[in-house]
């Protein structure tokens, strides 16, 4: 390297004028120190630059050393003085020329590191730092120093194929600075090294490494031959062209570096530099905050700083603002992950953010994706990296919610608030009830969404609802969890009575809501009772067919609470039912939820079918099998309420139907186990409701069993029997002579009672074997050897039953199939002619058991001690 440089000296040359200079030591003393200690850091930094050390321990071990060569420099006496100290013209020289090499050296040192790495351009940055610390008349010489470093590097980077410099955002704010300094000499060599800095950063442009023409001139950057030549005047005192130039040239990374480091020389002690740092800064963002990076960062260090100190306050709030309109989520988000509740300093970077209407529809969106969050939920998807914690400090959607406060009543957003207000009312109501449910101390527990959720209102010309909701003490109301339900019904009845002007784009959006789903069980619920309470205001039933296809969605909703508002809203549109299209999807929905975990829905969809059916046309039963299948399940249910009801129902079923009985006789069958084996429920509620039900089913099918269903003749024994004695004539009746679907009825019957023999419930098992008992004897010519085999072996394990009735009623039972088994032949001609015998000549039974069921005893094995012996030998 010491080749390339003209004033350099050889090995043999300083040698030479060591000797020469010796004679001289007592006077020249600082600068022949300075001479070899430059001479010494050379030889260790050359040293260091050819070893495989790590390169960062390497460049902290070399920037060390230069540190300290540069204090060498800056205590040397003036050339003047220097000359001085000399006694002749040849002294005069030769101590001149001691000088300059000095500078040469340490010029020499620069330009080999620089030469290996770009990275330590670096270096500069540092120089100029300390430069700045040290007002030396040797300032305009390290000036020169740097920009023939900076020319050097131009020459070598247009050789490159790509170059690599980390630095020069940060040596680029230094220059900037130095551009409008109070020297004219050192404002011209800043000058001059931010055009040399400029076109190596534009080699890292990839138009330039690949020699790309660019049609904007003002974008490319022409060098001399001689620095004489070139005189840059365009960043002569003109910050604002420095901050276009530089934004135009950096790279994001690169610029990003610039403008923190502009941000740092914001609290410089120094009012000049704090004053030129500031208006670059604010030129540059101006122009090019949308290539800046870390957004978050320089937000959370203007926060800390405000926090701390005061000072430039108004430039600081000026970036903010400036970022927000080019990068408006992050800033956003950077502000809104501050403890709550916010400070002064945090609302007045609110106010800075909010203070352009142009971005103002972009910050109303990134606080309502923020808000989208529950407080105190685990949750990332709403930013990569982001988590709500349980933390108070870290509760985003309430910081959020206390922020709208600050950002709704701003003029600047009054537009962008119109716009939005579907969202934010609705994002709010939601919040309301998360912070509900969110337990804080009282200190914490801010009504923040709540605030926000008024300042909406009186933003947006509906004073007169939040007057209203204010003197009926509403607010205050709903802040108590088991109200909040209710105040959603009740904002949306007030906003209805006041004609809210917001009302088609609310309808829009909330149906727009409920087809996307809300992300939230307990969302639904609270756009459920929202857009039904609109609806039942500005609509009459039946909606509009669009809002009924969501009701039906709704019937069987994951949460129980929605379910069961869209089937009560349903109920309440009976009278209409018949004006309903589609009413058939409505039905069918209601009976899918019958099939519901939660008994509660269970009870509402069986409240809600039947007052459909009581007004629905008669000729619209086309769904009456379906409907009578769906109530036969719910005949056992475990939830007496359900059991007594569906059963009930399922009776006027059957009335109303009774011109179309023939659509239902198959269904009567396979309810008629259920019916009759519940006449013996434990809950009364239950056996009223299958009396019920039997007197409307067998009178339909002209049987005579209503006497017995009476309370003053009722004997269950008595029931079974004549519902048994009516089966085989019900079958001739209806079909002729079908002994096959005769037989399929049986045993469809008596499989039936099987599924109730292992109840819990005794009452059932005892019903179930005399069912049981009567069935085969009515029929048990039609069963096959194989079904007698299987109903013994069954029957015979209830002989070991514990309760002691049970086990004598199994005991007749036994018998009864045994009997049977007995009869049958092995000839299979035989076997079919008795039972066409049978079929024809059909003797009506007799009673077996004798039963009296105590339904008032409770069912214990122990009960059966008072329980008479009712068997009859």
């Amino acid at each position: 390297m010491s080749a390339k440089n003209p004033k350099a000296m050889s090995s043999l040359q300083i040698l030479q004028y060591s000797v020469k200079w010796h004679h001289m030591a007592h006077k020249v003393s600082s600068l022949l120190d300075a001479y070899s200690g430059l001479l010494s850091n050379e030889s260790v930094i050359l040293a260091v630059n050819s070893s495989f050390v790590d390169p960062l321990l390497q460049f902290e071990s070399q920037l060390k050393i230069i540190e300290l060569s540069f204090g060498m420099i800056v205590v040397m006496p003036s050339l003047d003085k220097v000359k001085e100290m000399g006694s002749s013209n040849e002294d005069f020289e030769d101590m001149e020329n001691l000088y300059h090499n000095i500078l040469n050296i340490y010029e020499n040192i620069l330009l080999t590191l620089v030469s290996k790495d770009l990275y330590k351009l670096q270096i500069l940055k540092e120089m100029l730092v300390w430069m700045s610390k040290d007002s030396s008349y040797l300032q305009e010489r390290i000036m020169v120093i740097i920009n023939k470093v900076l020319r050097f590097t131009v020459r070598k980077v247009r050789k490159y194929t790509s170059v690599d410099a980390p630095c020069l955002g940060l040596l680029a704010a230094e220059l900037s600075l130095l551009c409008s300094h109070e020297d004219p000499s050192i404002v011209q060599q800043a000058s001059l090294g931010m055009c040399h800095l400029l076109y190596i950063a534009q080699c890292q442009n990839a138009d330039i490494r690949t020699n790309k023409p660019t049609n904007d001139k003002s974008y490319s950057l022409q060098f001399p031959s001689s620095d004489v030549e070139f005189l840059p005047k365009e960043f002569r005192q003109d910050k604002s062209k420095i901050a276009r130039r530089v934004g135009q040239t950096l790279l994001p990374s690169l610029l990003t570096d610039f403008v923190w480091s502009l941000l740092m020389k914001l609290s410089s002690p120094d009012d000049k530099i704090a004053s030129d740092a500031a208006s670059i800064l604010k030129f540059t963002l101006e122009f090019h905050a949308e290539k800046v990076i870390m957004v978050s960062k320089i937000v959370d260090t203007i926060y800390r700083q405000l926090r701390d100190n005061n000072c430039m306050k108004d430039v600081m709030l000026r970036v903010i603002t400036l970022l927000t309109c080019t990068s408006p989520k992050k800033v956003i988000f950077q502000l809104m992950d501050y403890s709550v509740p916010a400070d002064d300093t945090l609302i007045q970077m609110w106010q800075a953010a909010g203070s352009e209407a142009s971005v103002a529809p972009h910050v109303l969106k990134t606080i309502l994706l923020i808000l989208k969050g529950k407080p105190g939920e685990m949750e990332d998807t709403l930013t990569k990296g982001k988590r709500f914690s349980l933390d108070v400090t870290n509760l985003m959607p309430l910081a959020a919610s206390q922020a709208l406060c600050t950002f709704l009543p701003l003029g600047s957003y009054k537009k962008a608030v119109a716009q939005f207000f579907p969202q934010l009312l609705m994002t709010l109501m939601f919040q309301v009830f998360y912070s509900n449910e969110l337990k804080l101390t009282p200190r914490d527990n801010a009504l923040y969404a709540q605030d926000a959720l008024r300042v909406l209102l009186n933003c947006s010309g509906l004073q007169q609802v939040d007057i209203t909701l204010t003197k009926v003490n509403f607010w205050d109301q709903l802040s108590e969890e088991l109200c909040y339900y209710y105040g959603v019904y009740f904002i949306a009845k007030t906003l209805s009575e006041y004609n809210f002007p917001q009302f088609p784009e609310t309808l829009r959006y909330l149906y727009k809501l409920s087809v996307e789903g809300p992300r939230r069980s307990e969302d639904s619920v609270i756009v459920v009772i929202f857009l039904t309470e609109l609806l039942n205001n500005f609509f009459r039933d039946p909606f509009p067919e669009e809002f009924l296809v969501l009701f039906t969605n709704w019937i069987n909703d994951s949460n129980p609470i929605v379910s069961k508002l869209i089937l009560q809203r349903i109920a309440h549109m009976s009278p209409v039912v018949n004006k309903i299209e589609n009413v058939s999807s409505i039905l069918i929905a209601i009976l899918d939820a019958f099939l519901s975990k939660d008994d509660t829905v269970v009870l509402r969809a069986l409240i809600t079918l039947r007052r459909l059916l009581n007004k629905l046309d008669t000729m619209t039963y086309s769904l009456g099998t379906r409907i009578g299948s769906s109530y036969c399940p719910l005949m056992d249910h475990i939830n007496g309420g359900i059991r007594s009801m569906a059963i009930r129902h399922f009776g006027e079923l059957v009335r109303d139907m009774r011109q179309y009985t023939w659509m239902l006789n198959d269904v009567i069958l396979e309810g008629l186990v259920p019916l009759i084996l519940f006449l013996e429920d434990d809950e009364e509620r239950v056996a009223k409701a299958c009396k019920y039900t039997l007197k409307i089913c067998t009178s339909q099918l002209k049987w005579s069993t209503s006497r017995f269903l009476k309370d003053e003749n009722y004997s269950f024994e008595m029931v079974v029997l004549n519902i048994c004695n009516n089966l085989p004539t019900h079958f001739e009746l209806w079909m002729g002579i079908k002994i096959i679907s005769h037989r399929n009825y049986i045993t469809d019957l008596i499989s039936d009672t099987l599924g109730f023999l292992w109840s819990s419930r005794t009452y059932l098992k005892r019903a179930s074997v005399i069912l049981i008992g009567y069935l085969a004897k009515s029929g048990g010519h039609l069963l096959l050897r194989v079904e007698i085999e299987v109903m013994l072996d069954v029957i015979e394990r209830l002989l070991r039953d514990e309760d002691p009735v049970t086990k004598e009623l199994a005991e007749i039972t036994y018998d009864i199939f045994k009997k049977i088994a007995n009869k049958l032949t092995s000839a299979t001609l035989n076997q079919n002619f008795q039972k066409l015998l049978k079929f024809f000549y059909i003797k009506k039974l007799s009673p077996l058991y004798n039963y009296n069921s105590l339904k008032d005893q409770i069912d214990s094995p122990t009960d059966s001690k008072d329980i008479k012996n009712d068997k009859t030998l």
